[in-house]
């Protein structure tokens, strides 16, 4: 018996509906030969790092590409699991979870902006398979350039191909694309962010004395100029506090992970933990809601680098509520999103 061709393939999909599930990226190995490569990709995106090339890529290929791979990796092997990366396995269980609710009409795939599993990867599985209209599901709820932004670009030259005054791709076949819409005040996605908190406070001895809720930090300059990102934080706390019940004086938002040397949104989350201590908090559960995925940013930056520096400052206990990841509330959310901006695609 013969395989399936790809024409069989092809008309088995036809009408069917695409769905990529987009994420940042991952290396694929905490060694400082796999985040080379990565760092790279992830630090040339001028979504990422805006500033001219002539300045940036020396500064980026003689400092940073010569240092920064061998302490990243150190980072990440302090979260690698036996299965891999951590960001990687849970965005797998998303894939697979939503391909389960929403049934055959629908073609899930997973793909990356930087590393694999690629978009480009994904959208030529989907041109392989006669998928022709693709949702776009980015993994970021709160709009910024740097994120939602750079998978934009990253998915359109993957579907469109790429065009310049030398070179184009001569593509006679192109699918249709719709975007999912930031989500930061959705009110499964809300649901999601609550049920997880609720499940992190319940295994506690001790009722918390406060919540604080850290977002990836941008530079301000970006607000500034525009970006959306720092008001849907904002919006997105404010909803996950009173979803909590939680009064003004039982929460608080910071932005972390910065970089470099530029000013970049504030409070920042390092500074705000090495203070708490001094305001008589002794018992703190933090929550990371930009993160739809656990990673290096939540399990090491918050889940150890910040325990500690939350003791430094005089506090016992600081308990990470996990990211949503594969949570059933999770992905029954966004099968409902999912099923929202495929109308009239999908009856």
């Amino acid at each position: 018996m013969t395989s399936p061709s790809t024409d069989d393939t092809a008309k088995k999909s036809a009408g069917r509906v695409g769905i990529l599930v987009a994420q940042l990226g991952t290396p694929e190995a905490p060694t400082a030969a796999a985040l080379r490569p990565y760092l790279k990709q992830f630090l040339s995106d001028p979504r990422v790092i805006d500033l001219h090339p002539l300045k940036w890529l020396p500064i980026l290929y003689l400092m940073v590409l010569t240092r920064r791979p061998r302490r990243s990796a150190r980072l990440y092997q302090r979260v690698w699991t036996p299965q891999g990366s951590p960001l990687l396995i849970h965005s797998r269980s998303q894939e697979r979870g939503l391909q389960d609710r929403l049934g055959d009409r629908y073609r899930v795939i997973l793909g990356m902006r930087y590393g694999n599993p690629s978009i480009d990867a994904a959208m030529e599985t989907f041109a392989r398979e006669g998928v022709d209209r693709i949702l776009l599901f980015p993994m970021f709820p709160q709009f910024s350039c740097a994120t939602t932004g750079s998978v934009y670009d990253g998915v359109n030259r993957a579907a469109f191909g790429r065009r310049c005054r030398l070179f184009f791709d001569r593509r006679r076949r192109m699918p249709t694309l719709r975007t999912v819409p930031p989500y930061y005040d959705h009110p499964a996605y809300i649901d999601s962010l609550k049920a997880v908190v609720e499940e992190t406070v319940k295994g506690l001895d001790s009722t918390p004395d406060l919540f604080l809720f850290s977002f990836h930090g941008i530079p301000k300059r970006y607000v500034d100029e525009g970006d959306p990102y720092a008001e849907q934080c904002q919006i997105t706390a404010r909803l996950l506090a009173a979803s909590l019940d939680l009064g003004d004086d039982r929460w608080t938002q910071t932005f972390q992970s910065r970089f470099g040397r530029e000013e970049w949104l504030q409070p920042y989350t390092e500074d705000v933990l090495r203070q708490l201590g001094g305001r008589d908090v002794r018992r703190l559960v933090v929550a990371c809601p930009g993160f739809t995925a656990d990673c290096l940013e939540t399990l090491d930056e918050i889940g150890r680098e910040g325990m500690q520096q939350f003791q430094q400052g005089g506090g016992l206990e600081l308990h990470l509520a996990s990211c949503v990841n594969g949570h059933p509330v999770w992905l029954n959310a966004m099968a409902e999103i999912v099923r929202q901006e495929t109308a009239g695609w999908v009856s």
